[in-house]
């Protein structure tokens, strides 16, 4: 019984008598051939036509006589109808095989000594013509360096995948000089090719497609806050620090270094951050402003026996009665010399005890202070002028009206320092009376400019 891979050969059966001799005869075609009934010859099998799918990765198909090749599509094929025809007319036998009536149940006689297979092709077991595997046997001629493909009674000689052809040589195929494979960079190597990608990109399944690479979720590089870019990514700092030189890192930024005005007295630099100090006897206000401490309403540490009067940065305690004999104290701040007392005729009538405060390096020159008579006489002329505390000329009077005059400081004075000032009002008439009165000013220059 033929093979799978053969077509049966036709039979024909003549029958004449029990008597007559019966005749049997069958034709056998090779390998790739099949009987053709009304030309009365074997044919050749188009297998690219019965064949699924029959070449892989974008060849195409070409019969041939006894088989088919699978070719580049744009490969040429030139066919010769006359070898086609001959190899068609020699690729079967006609074999007769005659049966007595003695022994009709006789069976043929062997018929593989009758069985010539054409070249690429050998007698099988079954007495049928089958391929020889060249490839298998190693009756090939291909070289080390190539790959030995079997065909239906051949065999081919091709070069390994990333190869190709040049004389009798396999020879690289550069992948990276064809159409771009490769997203970003090509890389070719012996029978292939591999692809790279530029720095923050990474090869996506594909192998061929490169995709940027998210360092801010991957591996966090930035010491603070990151932000991913095509590409790359860029690091940035919180407030109060700035980025290093290698842009990654994150250092404080000493804001009391980068400007002079942050704070009204003193500027302490923090991770991230500064604050403002005020100096002893202030607070700080809005963040960077000093303001005074009204210590007299907050901590008063004064006596009964005294009051307190604050000043910028501190404070001080006065005696509530500051008269120093002769004088009584009448009202608040006030001493009289009583006019029985003969010793208060050649003193001041009375003397007013009053204190202020000023900043530190003030500017010059600038009214500080007003002197006012309290009692106005008739037909009488009043002068002022600075009795005493004036030695080094720090100020001046200057008279606004017949009853008021004005302190002036004409030099800028620097704390802590307390000056007392003796302002004098001489007050004079038609009759020759003449009386005064002194106004004693206590000046507290504070330590600090504000």
């Amino acid at each position: 019984m033929l093979t799978a891979m053969f077509l049966a050969a036709l039979i024909l059966i003549t029958v004449h008598s029990q008597e007559t001799e019966e005749t049997i005869t069958y034709t056998q075609c090779t390998d790739g051939y099949e009987w053709d009934p009304v030309r009365q010859r074997c044919k050749d099998i188009d297998e690219c036509e019965i064949v699924p799918d029959a070449c892989k990765g974008g060849m195409k198909c070409v019969n041939h006589y006894g088989g088919y090749l699978c070719l580049p599509r744009t490969a040429q094929i030139i066919v010769n109808e006359r070898e086609e025809a001959a190899a068609e007319s020699t690729s079967g036998r006609n074999n007769v095989i005659r049966r007595t009536p003695a022994d009709p149940q006789r069976a043929p006689p062997n018929p593989t000594h009758q069985i010539q297979c054409a070249a690429g092709y050998e007698q099988s077991d079954h007495n049928v013509c089958q391929d020889i595997d060249e490839c298998a046997t190693g009756t090939h001629n291909c070289r080390a360096d190539q790959v030995c493909v079997n065909l239906r009674g051949s065999f081919s000689c091709q070069c390994p995948p990333g190869y190709q052809k040049r004389g009798d040589q396999c020879v690289d195929i550069d992948e990276c000089t064809l159409p771009p494979y490769c997203h970003h960079r090509c890389v070719n190597t012996p029978g292939s090719y591999y692809c790279q990608c530029n720095a923050g990109f990474q090869l996506a399944s594909n192998n061929h497609t490169c995709v940027d690479i998210n360092e801010c979720d991957a591996n966090n590089p930035c010491a603070q806050q990151c932000y991913n870019i095509l590409g790359s990514f860029i690091c940035q700092c919180n407030p109060g620090f700035e980025l290093s030189s290698d842009r990654i890192n994150c250092e404080d930024t000493d804001e009391c270094r980068t400007s002079s005005y942050l704070c009204q007295y003193q500027c302490v630099n923090e991770p991230g951050k500064f604050s403002c100090v005020c100096p002893e006897g202030y607070q700080v206000v809005g963040g960077r402003t000093c303001q005074d401490i009204n210590e007299c309403e907050t901590t008063n540490e004064c006596r009964e026996d005294e009051i307190c009067w604050n000043y910028h940065g501190g404070f001080r305690c006065y005696p509530r009665n500051p008269c120093q004999e002769p004088y009584v104290l009448t009202s608040e701040n006030r001493c009289v010399c009583p006019v029985s007392n003969a010793i208060c005729r050649e003193l001041p009538y009375s003397v007013v005890y009053k204190y202020m405060s000023i900043r530190s390096d003030r500017t010059v020159p600038s009214d500080i202070f007003q002197i006012q008579a309290t009692t106005i006489y008739p037909n009488t002329i009043n002068t002022f002028r600075i009795k005493s505390g004036n030695e080094n000329g720090e100020f001046y009077l200057r008279q606004t009206s017949a009853v008021s005059a004005m302190l002036v400081l004409v030099k800028s004075l620097s704390g802590p320092r307390e000056h007392i000032v003796d302002l004098e009002m001489l007050t004079v008439n038609s009759l020759n009376y003449r009386t005064s009165s002194v106004l004693r000013l206590t000046i507290i220059v504070g330590p600090y400019a504000f």
